[in-house]
């Protein structure tokens, strides 16, 4: 019987869409540190789909069409994506280089993690940590029902 998730597959792995797979390739390696692992061709020499890894994680990636949309087609984020790295700050600086747009610029939140966020050249969102510091469930709670304050 065949092992199920297949060997080298972890049991939930997000597929993304870009307009030029080849050239998310490239950037997301530039940018995040991925390693491509398959690129399969699809018609007229494009890449028709493509799987990444980082660690043990892995992402799976194809064209959009008139089914699946992306973010640069529909001009809105249609998902971020959580990626724990280790050497948060020096990440963030190398996907600040390769020409991440940034939305949050590292800092530490009350969770227990030093995070970041940026969007990809197509759009998609994602956010990088590195966990800090244990925070018990008890003080998350006591946290989330604090009202939120307002900048002075």
């Amino acid at each position: 019987m065949p092992k199920n998730p297949p060997e080298n597959m972890p049991r939930i792995t997000p597929y993304l869409h870009y307009e030029d797979v080849g050239a998310a390739l490239d950037w997301l390696s530039r940018a995040f540190g991925f390693r491509e692992r398959l690129r399969m061709p699809g018609p007229n020499g494009t890449v028709g789909h493509a799987e990444m890894e980082l660690a043990d994680g892995v992402i799976m990636m194809g064209r959009p069409d008139d089914a699946y949309q992306n973010p640069k087609r529909l001009g809105n984020r249609t998902q971020s994506l959580y990626v724990y790295v280790d050497g948060v700050d020096d990440h963030f600086q190398r996907a600040r280089a390769a020409g991440a747009t940034v939305i949050q610029e590292p800092k530490e939140e009350f969770w227990g993690d030093r995070f970041y966020s940026v969007e990809d050249p197509e759009g998609h969102q994602w956010v990088f940590a590195q966990h800090v510091r244990e925070v018990s469930p008890e003080e998350m709670r006591e946290h989330m029902q604090q009202p939120a304050q307002q900048p002075v």
